[in-house]
C-alpha cells in the first residue's frame, strides 16, 4: 500500500532531477506566487481525494479533459511554489513559512488525488484489455502523465508503490483465472509447488493441472507479461532503470511461480511410461514460449535462469522415463510366450506407445541433443543464467538430420525386437518359434507403415526390411511345419498312409496356430499351398487309388488354416471321413480299411 500522507510532513526530498528554476523565478513577487497557489487550491479542493468519480476518466465530458490537464499543471505550480518559498529570503520568515506550509499541504492533497486517479486509470486499462485484448491508448497516456507528475513533484516512491501493487494484483488475478487455481508464491525452489500437488492424484494433474498450465503459459508468456512490460516501458519511459526494476517487481515472482507449477507437475510423473506424454507436452510448451520469455525478461534475468533449470529438469524426467521403459522391456520374462505364436501383448503395447511417441519427435530430438551435445556446458549455462533462445532450439533443417542419432525410438524398437527373438527361442516347436517371429515382425512393420511420423523416424527402408524379415520367417515356418510331409514324400514310402498321416498331423498342429491379421493368414496359406501341393500332387499321381487324400483335400485343409473362410461343415466332414479310417489303418495295418477312392475336389 502507498505511504500515508501526513499534513505535518516536511518538504519532500527531490527524488528525480528537475530542470533548474529560471533565474527570474528568484525575483518573482510572493504575491504572484500566492495567486498561483490560490488558483491551484481551487482546483485541488474541487477534485479532493474524497470525490469518488474520476477526473481523467471523463468519457468525453465537455471541458473535463482540459481540467485534468489543468490539475496536472496546478500540481506542478504547487511544487514550484514550495521551492520558491523554501528559497525566498526577501520576505519575513513567518510569511514565507506560511506560504510553504500551505503549498505543501495542497501538494499533498493533489498527490493523494493523483494516486487515486492512478488506480482508476489502471483499472480502466485492465477493463480495456479484457474487452478488446489490447490496451487503450488513452488510458496508457493518462497513466504516464499522472506518473510523470507525481515523480516530478517528488512523489515517485508513492507512484511506483501504487503502480506495482496494482499491477501485481491484476496479473495474479488474470493468472489465477486462467489456471483455475491460485499458484503458490515463488520461493526459489519447487517445495511449495510440490506440497501444492501432494494430495492431488495424477489423474487430476493429467486431466486438469497440466492442460490448464499449458494454456496459461502460452497466454502468459506471449501476451500477459508482454503487456505488462509494454505498460512499464510506456509509463516510465524516461528512466530505463526504473522501468526494468518495476517490471521485475511485478512479473518475476509470477513468472517463476508459473514455471514452478510445471516443475512440480512433472515431478509427480515419477518415470511412469504412460505419464511420459504429459511430460513431453510440458517440454514442448516450455520450448515454444522460451524465446518470448527471454525477449521479455532478458537472457540474464532470474526468470530466464529458472526457465533454463525447469527445461533441463523436464528433459531429464523424459529421458529417465524412457530409460525406465527400456528397462521394463528388457525385464519382461522371455519365457512368457503366446499360444499359437500370436502377436505378443508386449509387441502391441510397445508399438502403440512408439506411434504416440513419434508425435513428439522434434521435442525428443531436442532433449537428447542437448543432453549429448551440451553436456557440462548446459550445466554452466543454467548456473550462470546465460541462456539464449538458440540454446533451446533446433532448426528445422538440423532436427531431422540429428534425430536419427538421438532418437530413443530406434533404441526402444531394437530392444523390443531383441526381446521377441529371446521369446521365440523359448518355444519347443521350431515351427511355432518362426510363426511367432513372423507374426510379431509383421505387426511391427504394419505399425510403422501405418504411422507417417513413426515411418519418418525409422525410415521407409527400415519398415520394408522388417516386412521382408516377416516373409522370410513365414518361409521358415512353412518348411518346419510341413517338413515331415515333405520328407515323407521325398522318401517314397511303401505305405502312402505315412504321407497322409503326416499331412493330417501338420494340419492338426497348425489348426491351433494364429495369424497376426488376415493379410498374414493369406501369406501363410499361400506359402504352404505353394510349397506342399505341387509335391503332394506328384505323390498322388504315383500312388493313385491307394491314397485317400486328394490334392484337392490338401488344398481345402490348408485354405481353412489361420482363419481361412473356405472351410465348411461339408469340408470338415470330408476330412473326418478320410482321417478316421486312415488312423485305424495306421494303428492296425492288417485291417481292411480301403474305402472307395475319394472324388478329387481340385486337380
Amino acid at each position: 500500500m502507498p505511504r500515508a500522507f501526513s499534513p505535518s510532513r516536511s518538504p519532500p526530498r527531490q527524488r528525480h532531477a528537475l530542470p533548474p528554476l529560471p533565474r527570474h523565478r528568484r525575483t518573482l513577487s510572493s504575491t504572484l506566487v500566492e495567486e498561483s497557489v490560490a488558483a491551484a487550491a481551487a482546483l485541488v479542493q474541487k477534485w479532493h481525494p474524497d470525490v469518488s468519480c474520476s477526473l481523467f476518466l471523463h468519457d468525453g465530458a465537455a471541458g473535463q479533459a482540459e481540467e485534468a490537464q489543468g490539475f496536472l499543471r496546478a500540481a506542478a505550480e504547487l511544487h514550484r511554489a514550495m521551492l520558491f518559498f523554501a528559497a525566498d529570503t526577501t520576505n519575513p520568515n513567518s510569511q514565507s513559512g506560511h506560504g510553504l506550509v500551505q503549498a505543501q499541504a495542497l501538494l499533498q492533497t493533489a498527490m493523494r488525488r493523483l494516486q487515486l486517479e492512478l488506480q482508476f486509470l489502471l483499472d480502466k486499462h485492465d477493463e480495456s484489455q479484457q474487452a478488446t485484448g489490447a490496451s487503450a491508448a488513452g488510458a496508457s497516456s493518462s497513466i504516464r502523465a499522472v506518473a510523470k507528475a507525481m515523480m516530478a513533484a517528488g512523489y515517485g516512491m508513492e507512484c511506483i508503490s501504487t503502480f506495482k501493487s496494482h499491477r501485481r494484483t491484476a496479473l495474479a488475478t488474470k493468472l489465477q483465472r486462467l489456471l483455475g487455481f491460485s499458484p503458490p508464491a515463488a520461493s526459489g525452489c519447487s517445495n511449495s509447488n510440490s506440497s501444492l500437488f501432494h494430495k492431488i492424484t495424477w489423474e487430476q494433474i493429467d486431466g486438469k493441472i497440466i492442460p490448464s498450465w499449458i494454456a496459461t503459459a502460452t497466454v502468459a508468456f506471449t501476451s500477459l507479461f508482454t503487456g505488462e512490460k509494454d505498460l512499464c516501458d510506456t509509463v516510465f519511459a524516461r528512466d530505463a532503470a526504473v522501468r526494468e526494476a518495476v517490471f521485475a517487481a511485478i512479473a518475476n515472482d509470477q513468472a517463476t511461480s508459473l514455471l514452478g507449477i510445471a516443475d512440480a507437475a512433472v515431478a509427480r510423473a515419477r518415470r511412469a511410461p504412460e505419464r511420459l506424454f504429459r511430460v513431453l507436452d510440458v517440454h514442448d510448451s516450455l520450448t515454444e514460449v522460451l524465446p518470448m520469455l527471454l525477449s521479455v525478461f532478458g537472457d540474464n534475468s532470474e526468470v530466464a535462469t529458472r526457465a533454463a533449470v525447469v527445461v533441463t529438469k523436464v528433459g531429464e524426467a523424459a529421458r529417465g522415463t524412457l530409460s525406465s521403459f527400456e528397462a521394463a522391456i528388457q525385464k519382461e520374462p522371455s519365457k512368457a510366450t503366446t499360444s499359437g505364436g500370436a502377436v505378443h501383448p508386449l509387441t502391441r503395447y510397445v508399438m502403440n506407445y512408439l506411434v504416440f511417441l513419434a508425435d513428439y519427435q522434434e521435442g525428443l530430438a531436442l532433449i537428447y541433443e542437448q543432453a549429448d551435445a551440451a553436456g557440462a556446458e548446459s550445466v554452466s549455462v543454467v548456473a550462470s543464467g546465460n541462456v539464449s533462445p538458440e540454446h533451446y532450439s533446433v532448426s528445422t533443417s538440423s532436427s531431422s538430420s540429428c534425430f536419427y542419432s538421438y532418437s530413443p525410438i530406434h533404441r526402444l524398437v531394437s530392444v523390443l525386437l531383441g526381446k521377441l527373438d529371446a521369446k521365440a527361442g523359448c518355444y519347443q516347436e521350431v515351427a511355432l518359434s518362426y510363426l511367432f517371429l513372423a507374426n510379431n515382425s509383421k505387426y511391427v512393420a504394419n505399425k510403422v507403415a501405418g504411422s507417417g511420423r513413426l515411418q519418418g523416424v525409422l525410415g521407409e527402408e527400415w519398415a520394408e526390411a522388417q516386412s521382408f524379415k516377416a516373409r522370410a520367417h513365414v518361409d521358415v515356418f512353412v518348411r518346419a511345419a510341413w517338413g515331415k510331409v515333405m520328407s515323407a514324400i521325398s522318401s517314397m514310402p511303401q505305405e502312402p498312409e505315412v504321407v497322409e498321416a503326416a499331412v493330417l498331423e501338420a494340419v492338426g498342429m497348425q489348426d491351433q496356430c494364429v495369424a497376426a491379421d488376415e493379410e498374414m493368414g493369406g501369406e501363410l496359406r499361400a506359402a504352404a499351398t505353394a510349397a506342399v501341393v505341387p509335391k503332394y500332387r506328384m505323390f498322388y499321381r504315383r500312388y493313385g487309388v491307394a491314397v485317400r487324400l486328394t490334392p484337392g483335400d490338401v488344398v481345402t485343409m490348408i485354405a481353412a488354416l489361420f482363419g481361412g473362410t473356405i472351410s465348411t461343415p461339408w469340408h470338415q466332414s470330408r476330412c473326418t471321413e478320410v482321417a478316421e479310417p486312415l488312423q485305424r489303418h495306421l494303428e492296425d495295418p492288417n485291417s481292411n480299411t480301403n474305402p472307395r477312392r475319394p472324388q478329387q475336389l481340385f486337380a
